[in-house]
Parts: C-alpha cells; sequence; structure tokens
C-alpha cells in the first residue's frame, strides 16, 4: 500500500513537471479548438497537417494548457530510434538501469505527446506507436519485458507537412488511419495580421505590410519555391523591427535569406518586400 501510494506520488510530481503553466497567445481561425477538445474527451488520437510555421505547435501548447494537462513534445528526426521513443537500459556507476523515452513517461502520467514532424522518424519507429492508438492504449517494452498500459488522460497527437511528402517520405495507411485529422493552414490576412502584430511587438499597419509580403511569396509555391514564407518567419521580421532594424534589412534577413539561396528568386522576393517597404 505505502510503495503504491508512493509511486501515486512520483506520477503526480511528475505531471506536475511537463504542465504549460502560462497561456500560450494563440488565434483561433475555425473551430479547431472545439474540434480538439471533442477529440480530446474520447482520447482519439489526432493528426495536425499543414505547412510549416503555421501554428500546429503553438496549438497544441495552447490546447494542453487550455485542459490543463501536461505536454510532452518530440521533435522527430531520420535518426530517432524506436528506443529514443520508448527507452533503454543504461549503465551507471550502480549497474544497468531502466530509462523511459518521452512516449512511456507519456503513457505514465498521462500526458499529451506531440510528436512533432513524425514522417522525419523511420518507419520501423513510428510502428511502435501503433498499439497506443488503438483500443489497447498500451505500449509493450520489449527489451524491459513490461507493458505500460496508457493512463486514462493520455492522448497521442502528431504533426507533418504533407507539401514536403513523397513516396520515400510517407505515413503508412495503417498508421494514418488511426488518427483523426484537422487541417492547418496559414490564416487570412486580416488575422495573421492581428497575429503577427501581437507576437511582433509592431503597429498593424506593419504587419499588414509583412502579411503582404508573406503572400507574395506563397504564391511563388511551385515557381521556384517549396514553400512560402510562414508566419514564422513574418512575426521574426517584425521582432527584428520592434527591435529597431531597418524594415528592408529586417525583412532581408528574417524573410529572404532564409528561404531561398537561388539569386534569381532572392531578386523576386527583394522586389516584392521594396514593394511594400
Amino acid at each position: 500500500m505505502a510503495e503504491a501510494a508512493s509511486q501515486m506520488q512520483i506520477v503526480e510530481s511528475d505531471r506536475d513537471q511537463y504542465l504549460v503553466k502560462q497561456e500560450p497567445y494563440y488565434r483561433a481561425v475555425a473551430n479547431e479548438v472545439d474540434n480538439y477538445q471533442a477529440a480530446y474527451q474520447v482520447r482519439m488520437p489526432v493528426m495536425l497537417k499543414g505547412p510549416t510555421g503555421c501554428g500546429k505547435s503553438r496549438f497544441v501548447e495552447y490546447m494542453a494548457w487550455k485542459l490543463q494537462k501536461p505536454l510532452i513534445s518530440v521533435a522527430c528526426t531520420e535518426d530517432m530510434t524506436a528506443s529514443d521513443l520508448v527507452g533503454r537500459h543504461l549503465l551507471d556507476i550502480n549497474g544497468t538501469r531502466w530509462q523511459d523515452g518521452p512516449l512511456t513517461v507519456a503513457a505514465r502520467i498521462g500526458a499529451i505527446c506531440y510528436l512533432d514532424e513524425i514522417v522525419e522518424a523511420r518507419q520501423d519507429t513510428t510502428v511502435v506507436i501503433h498499439p497506443l492508438t488503438d483500443h489497447r492504449r498500451e505500449l509493450p517494452l520489449e527489451k524491459k519485458g513490461e507493458l505500460v498500459k496508457a493512463h486514462e488522460d493520455f492522448q497521442l497527437v502528431i504533426s507533418y507537412n504533407p507539401g514536403y511528402q513523397s513516396l520515400m517520405k510517407d505515413l503508412k495507411q495503417s498508421t494514418k488511419q488511426r488518427f483523426g485529422g484537422i487541417d492547418f493552414d496559414y490564416p487570412e490576412a486580416e488575422v495573421e495580421a492581428e497575429i503577427v502584430a501581437h507576437e511582433g511587438g509592431v503597429d498593424l499597419e506593419i504587419a499588414k505590410k509583412l502579411v503582404q509580403v508573406g503572400t507574395s511569396s506563397r504564391n511563388l509555391k511551385g515557381h521556384g519555391l517549396d514553400e512560402g514564407m510562414s508566419t514564422r518567419l513574418l512575426i521574426y521580421a517584425a521582432q527584428l523591427m520592434a527591435q529597431g532594424v531597418d524594415a528592408a534589412a529586417a525583412c532581408r534577413m528574417a524573410l529572404v535569406t532564409p528561404l531561398s539561396d537561388d539569386p534569381d528568386m532572392r531578386d523576386t522576393l527583394y522586389a516584392a518586400v521594396d514593394t511594400y517597404f
């Protein structure tokens, strides 16, 4: 009995560690907040699809805060192994010990586990999430010989950018069909300007000009650019301006240079900046 009480205290302590303490700024653009809340009520795994820098990660942080649930985020990479997610045995001065990975921790304590850019991980790695995304809601730790039953509050959320996918880098249908999906995109111009002004610390008129530059770049997608300027990049430019950097220089640094190395494309983007600034 005492051991069980001690374990419960440890779990509560871990939950507090991963809580989002302050409300993140998030501007809803449709019914995504209500839809996510409904999905969480039934613990449906959720897949967020949309271009880079459009607010997917901020949305997850906001929902974790709103629901008052712990959040454990993992940035997926092509080098990530199944052991990086579930855990591994480590050798220290006292011998061999087991260390849970972030997915296992989330399942134990009842956190929202957010796997960002899931398609960057190898397909043999993503398979380990399958038992957590159906009626079983369990995670086998084969190397430890343990079967972890997910906490009742546990939920899995993944995200990716469909614009970057290829036959070599996409989710299997056996994975996709375990999730409900929410589509994200860059907001309408007026809403995006509000976001850029709030997050960038500039007035609304400057934010509107930045959004116009961003929209011009997005129209070039598929015509020399893989992606247009994200809302994140527009905020970076606004933050530089708020620090006193000249508008044109801020745009070159935050918007043009990161987006392309092609001289002709850069000239096209510079022209867009010059049009509005």
